[in-house]
């Protein structure tokens, strides 16, 4: 399982730019002008994770197969979003597809890209995204509240739940807030997550920087930083203009360049990251001779609904799950090492998957 993250924004902050960097591609044409992106372009792009690579030279495996993230650059939106205008119908039913919003935000000046409100405010520009959503949350909720009414009336216990739910968010929306700020019980979760409203999609910032703030960001960063803070929202400062000079350079080339940069590592390994912890995701692994494999689950998943991530059958005839730490897998150097040493576990049912956990699973066909 990975999971899918819409990038978006105003017209012209680098949304298409930092995309192709992403993707390694050039199949979203980044132009200075509104709406270059009509269509939403999809990419998959591996997660790099030196863990991985670690264990498949342990195991000398074959072949090394990491989990995979799906990003979708979504066209520019404008005020007026929520009425149709500019591209708005179009991008909010493609944001509605999506986990999780990567809103890239223009921290930058630069006279020659044009902004499509003549002047740089990252938050402002956040401000006219969040405003666009809950106007649109709004609209839908009150028609799906008419809609519910003769349900509601019989007695219907589905509807009467989703009523109340609706409502709450109403309220929320109503006083400026997002739906996300809404607290729901356990027993709400499902249905709630079932409404589909915008404003409930998890939210990552993504300060698009100058390539000389790369490293510690700018006044208009931190702006934004303080912004997500407010909001228990998440960000990461990234240069779209560095990340797509790092895509057409050799792993070797690239080092280099980020090391003159000031830099550790490339945006995408800070901005996958960020979208695990928003999401509350976590990693296990395969291991063995033909290949070495990433999976990826939520936070909390048991032993059967990680093995059916690889296969619906393993999930259905779990019968347990040999499990090794990634530390004792590394320490140890490898499998049988580890089984020697007493540190393969025999885990069932109601095992809690662990980040890093490399795992065999055993079921019944």
């Amino acid at each position: 399982m990975g999971f899918r993250m819409g990038i978006v924004g105003l017209p012209n902050v680098g949304k298409s730019t930092l995309f192709n960097a992403l993707t390694r591609t050039a199949a979203a044409q980044a132009a200075n002008f509104p709406f270059c992106t009509i269509e939403p372009n999809v990419g998959e792009v591996a997660v790099p994770d030196a863990r991985l690579d670690r264990l498949a030279a342990i195991a000398q495996s074959k072949q090394v197969i990491p989990t995979r993230m799906t990003f979708v650059d979504i066209a520019g939106l404008v005020k007026g979003a929520s009425k149709g205008e500019g591209l708005g119908n179009q991008f909010l039913a493609n944001i509605r597809e999506t986990d999780a919003i990567a809103h890239v935000l223009r921290c930058f000046e630069d006279g020659d890209v044009t902004h499509v409100d003549g002047r740089v405010n990252p938050v402002e520009d956040a401000e006219v995204i969040e405003t666009e959503l809950m106007i649109a949350d709004m609209e839908s909720i009150e028609k799906r509240l008419q809609g519910l009414s003769r349900k509601v009336r019989g007695g219907d216990k589905e509807a009467v739940q989703q009523e109340r739910l609706l409502g709450a968010a109403l309220a929320a929306l109503e006083d400026g807030r997002p739906a996300r700020t809404v607290e729901v019980s356990e027993d709400d979760a499902r249905a709630w997550a079932g409404l589909q409203l915008l404003t409930t999609k998890p939210i990552l910032y993504v300060c698009n920087v100058d390539e000389g703030s790369a490293a510690e960001g700018n006044a208009h960063s931190v702006a934004v930083a303080e912004m997500a803070a407010r909001q228990g929202a998440a960000h990461v400062v990234i240069s779209a203009q560095i990340e797509e000079e790092i895509a057409q350079l050799s792993d070797e080339e690239a080092a280099e360049f980020l090391s003159e940069m000031g830099l550790t590592e490339p945006g995408l390994d800070r901005l996958i990251r960020a979208g695990y912890d928003l999401l509350a995701l976590e990693t296990y692994f395969t291991v063995g001779p033909k290949e070495a494999r990433a999976w990826t689950i939520r936070r909390g998943t048991n032993a059967p609904r990680a093995a059916g991530v690889i296969h619906g059958d393993f999930e259905k005839g779990f019968i347990r799950a040999e499990t090794i730490a990634y530390d004792d897998f590394v320490a140890l150097g490898g499998e049988q090492a580890a089984k020697e040493a007493g540190k393969m576990r025999a885990e069932g049912k109601g095992y809690v998957v662990k980040d890093g956990d490399v795992l065999h699973f055993l079921f019944n066909t």
